[in-house]
């Protein structure tokens, strides 16, 4: 439970310092682009393209969104309370499109129709791979709810669907929320995928001024609008939920009920997102991989470099990331009140600052600030403890809240110090949850492509680039290898989320 006192003086330093390096990129950014002074920002988003790309930005990520919710709730509702034959193989399914980026799932479709472009491809491809984010949180809600409100409403002779929505959405609707806002800020972030169907949206349009090194300030403009249009839908999201009328649980947990002949179908439903996401992709990466021309391009020396840059980067973000966590964390799990609660947010807003984002704020930041930084392997992973630092606080908030208070007051009372108490007792038992973040940091780290193309040093390459230069120019067969390790490792998260199901962590 956490407390009303006072948190000590050196774990409120480290958390600020935390924050503050944790917004580096955002306040860099704003910097920068006032910087360029109101003609330059009108003339920029006054060029007849912008409403364009900012138009089918939102519209895309409104799409996909309302796709996530239409099937992830069905989806959800069959998990939690539906007689399902091998319950624990559904669930895993349930979670496996969170282990395949969209430019991978765009990278095998491709290999499979290449007449696929534009928005529709784009939609079909992020709305398979967005799944997870509505369903898993959702079905978690609803193993939570009661069916007291439901039963309420039977009587007073509504239907099924009906009573559904007066009793049991009032209780899971924050987790549909959670999960359509993480689906939305997902799409919009979104690079390789929409590349790869050559759909022009804001974080195209990013990398390719960018590229054009005459019109960085264009790019870090647009980076802006990106970064408004994420913040202003967490601050919507979080708004609409404190606003929502909060219903506690009454009655009795469902009873999971049999579907009888509808099994099938329901079955059919919760197969087809996995098959769509991670199933055709796979198929094709496979049949790539052992085409005879794609075996002769293969070169192993480069393969095992790109794979050792990948963890070493990812290594280096888990560390940085934990680092940064731990004050907050403990902050957050052990004591509460305004300060506290600003902290907390403050190290959730790089949940809405997409990779190309933060990647174009740190380059412009090391050139401009510290040159001797750019272009090394400290900055990206750097940039990859900042993008994923959430999930970290998340589960290093968990983790501590878990130690029960009683044994540190204990350790205190004979005679360890804080920093003793810390490291024999708190830091020992929240040893599992603190690891267990960072390896989904990690792991999230080794599929991450925009951030990791601008920030890279020189002459060094990731499982992610080495497949995007190859995709980039169809050479589809030579990145099949790079695609399927690179699969094969972002599987451990999802793994562990069909073990664990806390919505949280989702």
């Amino acid at each position: 439970m956490p407390s009303s006192r006072r948190p000590p003086r050196t774990l409120w330093v480290a958390a600020l310092v935390a924050c503050a390096l944790a917004s580096v990129p955002l306040v860099y950014l704003i910097a920068r682009v006032a910087g360029a002074g109101p003609e330059q920002i009108a003339e920029a988003l006054s060029r007849p393209r912008v409403p364009e790309l900012i138009g089918t930005s939102l519209l895309l990520s409104a799409s996909v969104t309302v796709a996530t919710i239409a099937i992830g709730v069905p989806s959800a509702f069959l998990l939690a309370r539906a007689a399902l034959p091998a319950r624990g193989l559904w669930a895993a399914l349930a979670a496996l499109p969170l282990a395949v980026p969209s430019y991978l799932a765009a990278y095998g479709w491709l290999a499979a129709v290449p007449g696929m472009q534009g928005f529709w491809a784009a939609w079909f491809v992020l709305t398979s791979v967005c799944l997870p984010y509505v369903t898993l949180p959702t079905a978690a809600a609803l193993r939570l709810s009661t069916t007291g409100f439901d039963d309420l409403a039977r009587t007073l002779g509504r239907g099924p669907v009906a009573a559904f929505f007066s009793g049991t959405w009032p209780q899971i609707a924050p987790a549909v929320s959670a999960g359509a806002l993480l689906a939305f800020l997902y799409t919009l972030s979104d690079f390789g995928g929409v590349a790869l169907f050559r759909l022009p949206v804001l974080t195209t349009a990013v990398h390719q001024a960018f590229g054009a090194s005459f019109d960085r300030d264009y790019a870090l403009i647009l980076a802006g609008v990106l970064v408004v249009i994420a913040l202003a839908v967490v601050l919507a999201e979080q708004v609409l939920r404190r606003r929502a009328p909060a219903r506690a649980p009454h009655g009795p947990r469902a009873a999971r009920f049999r579907l009888g002949a509808a099994l099938p179908a329901a079955l059919i439903l919760l197969a087809t997102p996995s098959l769509l996401a991670a199933g055709v992709p796979t198929a094709i990466l496979v049949a790539r991989a052992l085409d005879a021309a794609a075996l002769r391009a293969f070169d192993l020396a480069e393969f095992a470099e790109a794979l050792a840059g990948t963890l070493a980067f990812a290594v280096g973000g888990a560390v940085i990331a934990i680092v940064l966590a731990l004050p907050i964390g403990a902050l957050a799990a052990r004591y509460r009140g305004r300060r506290v609660r600003i902290v907390e947010t403050a190290a959730v807003i790089p949940l809405g600052l997409p990779g190309i984002v933060v990647g174009l704020s740190l380059v412009a930041f090391s050139l401009t600030v510290v040159p001797w930084w750019y272009q090394t392997a400290l900055i990206l992973a750097f940039a990859y403890g900042v993008m994923f630092l959430p999930k970290a606080v998340g589960g290093v908030r968990s983790s501590i809240g878990l130690v029960p208070p009683a044994l540190e007051d204990v350790s205190r009372t004979l005679g360890r110090t804080g920093l003793q108490t810390w490291w024999q007792v708190t830091a020992r038992l929240a040893r599992p949850g603190i690891l267990a973040a960072a390896l989904l940091v990690a792991v999230t780290a080794m599929k991450e492509l925009p951030a990791t193309l601008l920030l890279r040093p020189t002459g060094t390459d990731t499982l992610a680039t080495e497949l995007w230069s190859r995709t980039d120019v169809a050479a589809y067969g030579a990145a099949a290898p790079y695609a399927l390790a690179l699969l094969v490792v972002a599987t451990i998260p999802a793994f562990l989320l069909s073990r664990h199901r806390d919505p949280e962590d989702v």
